[in-house]
């Protein structure tokens, strides 16, 4: 028992959390800044008001659904780089749909969100097609189609017809029937509140009974697992590995959609790529691949964008957040060489 927790996710993934805060107290020494001083703006930033907890919730939600993307395809041993590229054709289908079709709320969001589900299965499919008919690596791919979404959202939002009049860089705000704000008396806390939180928990839900539970889940981990050995016993690796990366496009299209639907409002140029699906890696390695486990680490990195926002404040920079992160997620990444290395010698030992 003692040996199972101490070689758990769980506990690799505190110690992880913990080291990262340790180095990122050691770098604000470096600059001179008191840690506890930071930290301490950090946690009342997000825990001393009921609003920033709901505003951290927001903040969550999209990271969600990128998160539980990557942790999706991460089980059919699929690494889906490409949870940006779909994002954004995503929030390029619900923004359009919300604009242009105009039908009663009860059909409006829904067909937004469908909208984005299908682009992102495309965007998805697209690069399994070329994976299995052409022999393309996958990874190489969807770095491409990253571009190729940011560049076309870019194209499209400067379309006069979806331009906005008057000037900005941005799409025409979407119809208040395509919204997805939560009840007056929750937005007069925080005016960002909508049900994509809601939606995340219920998706997140659904992929893990969906993996743990049915046919189509032991597929994907039997593929998962070892391909050879699911082919030898009758299981068609190709057409898993389309249905895999097809439902993760599916969820990180609905991530772009919460995002345009529940928050902005409209499309924005980008000046850089969002960022949103290079997140969702971060979100499911901190998850450990799990679905559930996706809802507290998006939690979590949602409150550290919004708490972090506030560092400014007390004087710190705001990229101490990226660093302290980043430090997680590369002690996360050791610690499973670290466990292998061991588990190998242990086998050698026992040899």
């Amino acid at each position: 028992m003692k040996q199972k927790i101490l070689q758990s996710n769980m506990l690799l993934t505190l110690i992880s959390i913990v080291i990262g805060f340790i180095f990122g107290a050691i770098l604000l020494l470096c600059i001179r800044i008191n840690p506890g001083v930071a930290y301490a703006k950090l946690f009342t930033g997000v825990f001393s008001q009921f609003k920033y907890i709901l505003y951290s919730a927001v903040y969550a939600s999209p990271l969600i659904f990128t998160g539980l993307s990557v942790a999706f395809s991460f089980k059919t041993g699929v690494f889906n780089i490409g949870a940006e590229g779909q994002f954004v054709v995503g929030s390029l289908a619900a923004c359009l749909i919300g604009i242009f079709v105009d039908v009663p709320a009860i059909l409006h969001v829904p067909l937004c969100l469908l909208a984005a589900m299908a682009a992102g299965v495309l965007w998805s499919a697209v690069v399994g097609y070329l994976k299995v008919a052409r022999g393309i690596n996958e990874v190489l791919s969807y770095i491409m189609f990253n571009w190729i979404a940011f560049y076309l959202s870019n194209y499209v939002v400067n379309i006069p017809a979806v331009h906005k009049e008057g000037g900005g860089e941005a799409t025409k705000d979407i119809l208040a029937s395509a919204k997805m704000t939560a009840p007056s008396f929750i937005t007069q806390i925080c005016s960002y509140a909508n049900w994509g939180f809601l939606l995340a928990i219920a998706c997140a839900f659904l992929v893990w009974f969906t993996i743990e539970k049915t046919t189509l889940g032991f597929q994907l981990r039997a593929v998962g697992h070892s391909r050879t050995a699911a082919e030898y016993a009758g299981i068609s690796s190709n057409r898993i590995f389309l249905t895999s990366m097809s439902i993760s496009g599916a969820l990180a299209g609905l991530g772009g959609a919460v995002q345009i639907l529940g928050m902005s409002g409209r499309l924005s140029q980008f000046a850089g790529q969002e960022g949103y699906g290079f997140q969702g890696i971060t979100v499911a390695l901190i998850a450990s691949s799990n679905p559930v486990g996706c809802i507290f680490s998006g939690l979590f990195y949602g409150a550290m964008k919004y708490g972090g926002s506030k560092l400014s404040i007390v004087g710190v920079p705001n990229e101490v957040v990226n660093i302290i992160m980043g430090t997680i997620i590369f002690f996360i990444a050791i610690s499973q060489v670290f466990r292998l290395l061991l588990n190998r010698k242990k086998k050698g030992g026992v040899a």
